[in-house]
């Protein structure tokens, strides 16, 4: 063996100094055995001689003491490194290429290639290894190397699929010999790949795109489905770990739109979605573009279409805003911390690799649909372009090549160690010093001073560049960078989210990212996205400060995904920034008020009235108001869209008051039951009117509308329903309506109830009013839907069960004549006041609960309804008192149920200590309902304070206090006495056998 060759190709003026001499021992002891077991006696005396060589035993000493990965490799390939020492790496990689070029041919054949690809990656790695640590090859020439076999790869794997899909009869191949000629499969190679500038631990970032146009197909509907098989089976063949390692990491990502598109693409779909919705950063990536496998003549023909896309003549000033954002996301708060050399991100972190390419790719999308000299694809080209065409100081580029080419290198040295694609530095010194002795350098002090002078250069070049734009307007108070472009989670901006209050942000970056990829209607223009940029700082801020960041963020995506458009509303926050902040709290407590926001946006304008914070007015104030938004209505239709939108934005403002504290419960149930009564009282006689444009009126007889349950006691939340009986007066024997096409009394009434009910409830373009519950009415279900006043009377006197009874007692009038409204009353006010029995009346109490509780039960404390102790044993205590007493206590009778319980106190019906505790109980079941209500979107299954979810806790936090352990406790407390009193009232007195007579709703 000749042993001089070895000081030519590997010389060691540029080798570094082996670490730790004893840390080379183990490895090389090992890579002898492998040698010796070869059996081969040849082989075991070139590997003595090339330890016992000066120059080859110390560049072996560096990568056995320095990195783990290269010494398995060279174990692995005792006899090709023997070769690589002794013939030199451009000997050595020439006959690895020649060695892949082998395996596509018999891969076309049928061969399954992924042994042979992965042994010459092995080979592939510890040539450019040892080239580069030895400083023989230059930059360019190691990434050369790394690209071109990595494209070899990809060809050689691309060629084998398409040959087996070809015999197969998937499709019809133009020259079996070559199968990606003419296949339509276009396969780019994007970044480094595409860039001729791939890293030594890099993956490989490719997108794929089928021509249907070029493809000879038997079953063209199902083209997408093979290709994207086939691309399933190239990201296997190339990544899957064997025994023999992988081939390259491969990332599909920079498609478009990645989480919901497949991972291969038409060519049509391609180029409509760049058309549409490409953004700035896409552009900049496909600077680095290029046909690397397949067909790639398609692939050229398909760059070449996008050239319009990517090289844009004409920018006018947003899109030009829309650029400089790339880089300004990034520095979103001038300053903030010094750069450190330990555990520095020196791809992504301040003056890093990542600010030297988007330092050229920005000015590249600026000037180069002018100038095509400009659109040079690898980043030192492009920088010296910029130069020679005045665009960059020749200083600013000489010192970011010379940059690139130090932080590059490094990179390398940094994942030879253990083949990682890892571009952070290590923290703990010790691993620091080990980098830098394997890098070549004399000393830490000296490394860290060389790593930290070409990051400040690179800082400061990035920093100057754009320097008269401005800055993202809404960043005050955000130090650190925001950067959501490009394919890859930025660890500064994840560290920033992290500052802002997000536990989850790489979660947080990935819902940012799809915003900006135009995937929701809102985000879909691309002055909106424009806009949304200028917003995030404010918005990640606003979101940041509510109690649960992540959630609020999850809720505001959802908020966003169900917007019509966003141009408008983005636009209404960058004016206005309290509304975002609103939005933001809104998101972070009341997730149910978030989607009322998503399916009515145009909600959040009301908050720019006035008076919006104001305390809401009252019912004749609101009458008048919705009388003037009323005016403009030029037919019913328009009636009912006004009203919703009037309705909406009352209901909206109380709900937003409520949240805040600024209206309590019994304050917000008042001022949603005026809203209701309110529009129901202007939409009746609106209703009649239209009806009888068709049937005319029933002479003499008019008609009104009962208010039950939550609604009659003035005690409606967020998401109550209307419970309502109609009666209309009652006519003479055969009346009918006097319309062009009568109709009997009881018909006109009956359709006329429907006809309201449907102005009610019918979603228009403005949403829904209510929903409306007429269960109540009598004989419930089975009974008509609008009853006559004598049917009213005497159902009610002769005919209704005891809880329809004890609806009764929140039962009044809304809407109708006065007259009518009287006569109801009284009717009602007598049946209240009838004397009963009080033993079947406390048995039927009773027995009702019991059945109640059987269908209902519950052991959860947020469950305030049907708990036990809960809001229905206060509601039925109520009740029931009222109908057992008011024949001596008239004036006990209260549809409110707080009221109610005050006027039995004040008779004596109850001692004051028992009202206490019900109105205690009353008021907190009411708080904790109303605010679950309002907020949470899905129903509680919590039983404690232990299992509480977060929504819950962010529910109650302004009713907690304490905290939610104490709140249940309490909670707890106040149901065991309140079903103390129920048992004392009435199942005590009711006796446990009681069977009862009555019967529940149906």
């Amino acid at each position: 063996m000749n042993m001089q060759n070895f000081s030519v190709a590997f010389p060691t003026a540029g080798l570094p100094t082996p670490r730790d001499p004893g840390a080379a021992e183990v490895p090389r002891e090992r890579w002898r055995e492998a040698v010796a077991a070869t059996g081969d006696s040849d082989l075991v005396e070139q590997a003595e001689a090339a330890l016992a060589d000066a120059d080859a035993a110390r560049l072996l000493d560096v990568v056995f003491s320095s990195s783990p990965f290269l010494s398995a490799a060279a174990e692995r390939e005792a006899r090709f490194l023997i070769h690589l020492l002794t013939a030199g790496p451009d000997a050595a990689l020439d006959e690895v290429m020649a060695a892949v070029a082998e395996a596509r041919a018999a891969a076309i054949d049928g061969t399954d290639p992924s042994g042979s690809l992965r042994v010459a990656k092995r080979r592939v790695a510890l040539t450019t290894a040892l080239a580069d640590i030895a400083d023989v090859w230059a930059l360019d020439a190691v990434t050369g190397a790394l690209s071109d076999f990595a494209e070899a790869a990809l060809d050689c794997a691309v060629d084998h699929l398409l040959a087996e899909a070809g015999r197969k009869g998937v499709i019809e191949l133009a020259d079996p010999s070559a199968p990606g000629h003419g296949s339509g499969l276009i396969v780019l190679g994007m970044g480094k790949l595409g860039a001729r500038e791939l890293n030594y631990s890099s993956d490989i970032d490719i997108i794929v795109f089928y021509d249907s146009d070029l493809i000879r197909s038997r079953d063209p509907d199902r083209l997408q489905h093979h290709f994207v098989r086939l691309v399933h089976a190239l990201v296997r063949l190339m990544e899957q770990r064997t025994a023999d390692g992988y081939v390259f990491r491969t990332d599909l990502r920079l498609r478009p739109d990645p989480s919901v598109t497949p991972p291969a693409l038409s060519v049509l779909a391609a180029e409509t979605y760049y058309e549409t919705l490409g953004q700035n950063w896409e552009r900049a990536a496909f600077i680095k573009a290029r046909a690397v496998a397949g067909d790639r003549d398609a692939g050229r023909a398909l760059l070449h279409r996008l050239q319009p896309f990517i090289w844009r003549k004409n920018l006018d000033f947003a899109a030009i805003q829309d650029v400089h954002s790339i880089k300004r996301q990034i520095n979103a708060h001038r300053g903030g911390s010094r750069i450190a050399v330990a555990g520095h991100n020196i791809k992504l972190g301040r003056g890093g690799i990542r600010e030297i390419e988007f330092f050229a790719q920005t000015q590249q999308l600026i000037w180069g649909g002018r100038v095509p000299d400009l659109r040079a694809i690898a980043t030192v080209p492009a920088l010296r372009g910029l130069v020679e065409h005045g665009k960059t100081a020749a200083d600013t580029a000489d010192g970011l090549v010379a940059a690139y080419r130090f932080l590059r290198r490094l990179e390398h040295r940094l994942q030879m160690i253990h083949d990682e694609q890892t571009h952070q530095l290590p923290k703990r010194p010790a691993e620091l010093a080990h980098l830098a002795a394997f890098f070549g350098a004399t000393s830490l002090a000296a490394f860290e001073s060389q790593v930290l002078e070409h990051l400040r250069t690179v800082e400061a070049a990035y920093g100057d560049l754009f320097e008269d734009a401005p800055a993202l307007s809404m960043a005050d108070g955000i130090a650190g960078n925001l950067v959501f472009t490009g394919g890859e989670a930025d660890p500064d901006t994840l560290e920033t989210l992290r500052k802002l209050g997000f536990s989850q942000p790489e979660t947080v970056d990935n819902v940012v990212r799809t915003w900006h990829r135009g995937r929701y209607r809102a985000t879909r223009s691309t002055r909106a996205r424009e806009i949304l940029t200028e917003l995030m700082p404010l918005l990640l801020k606003a979101l940041g400060d509510t109690p649960d960041p992540d959630a609020a963020l999850l809720t505001f995506d959802r908020f966003l995904a169900g917007l019509p458009a966003g141009v408008q509303l983005f636009s209404l926050f960058h004016a206005n920034p309290p509304v975002l902040a609103l939005v933001a709290e809104i998101m972070g407590g009341a997730p149910r008020l978030a989607a009322r926001l998503a399916a009515q946006p145009a909600l959040l304008e009301s908050v720019l009235m006035p008076d919006f914070f104001a305390e809401p007015p009252g019912a004749a104030e609101l009458a008048e108001e919705l009388e003037t938004w009323l005016a403009r209505a030029d037919d019913l239709q328009d009636v009912f869209d006004l009203m919703r939108r009037w309705a909406n934005d009352r209901r909206f403002q109380v709900g937003v008051q409520e949240l805040r504290g600024t209206l309590d419960p019994v304050a917000a149930g008042l001022d949603y039951s005026s809203i209701a009564e309110v529009s129901m009282r202007t939409l009746l006689p609106r209703v009649e009117k239209a009806f009888a444009q068709d049937h005319g009126r029933v002479p003499g007889c008019d008609m009104a509308i009962i208010a039950m349950g939550k609604l009659g006691g003035r005690e409606m939340t967020a998401t109550s329903d209307l419970d309502l009986i109609f009666v209309y007066e009652t006519p003479g024997e055969g009346a009918e309506s006097d319309g062009r096409r009568p109709l009997a009394a009881s018909h006109y009434f009956a359709r006329l109830s429907q006809r309201f009910i449907n102005a009610l409830t019918a979603p228009t373009g403005e949403g829904t009013l209510y929903e409306v519950d007429m269960r109540l009415r009598p004989s419930g279900r089975a009974g008509p839907i609008a009853v006559s006043f004598a049917a009213f009377e005497r159902y009610q006197q002769d005919e209704a069960w005891t809880w329809e009874r004890m609806a009764l007692t929140r039962a009044r009038v809304v809407a109708g004549p006065p007259s009518l409204e009287a006569g109801i009353t009284q009717v009602i006010q007598g049946v209240l006041t009838q004397s009963r029995d009080p033993d079947a009346l406390v048995r039927d109490v009773a027995d009702m609960r019991r059945r109640m509780d059987a269908e209902h039960h519950t052991e959860s404390i947020w469950e305030v309804k049907h708990l036990r102790g809960g809001l229905v044993d206060v509601e039925f205590i109520a009740q029931y008192l009222q109908l057992r007493h008011a024949h001596r206590h008239p004036d006990i009778l209260a549809t409110n149920t707080a009221e109610a319980l005050a006027r039995c106190r004040d008779a004596g019906v109850i001692d004051r200590a028992t009202a206490s505790t019900l109105l205690e109980a009353l008021a907190l079941w009411q708080a904790v309902q109303g605010r679950v209500r309002l907020t949470l979107a899905a129903p509680v299954s919590a039983q404690g304070a232990e299992d509480a979810p977060q929504s819950l806790r962010r529910a109650l936090r302004g009713i907690a206090g304490d905290g939610l352990d104490d709140l249940a406790a309490h909670m707890g407390d106040l149901a065991a006495r309140v079903l103390q009193i129920f048992a004392g009232l009435i199942d005590e007195p009711a006796g446990e056998s009681s069977t009862g007579d009555d019967k529940s709703p149906d």
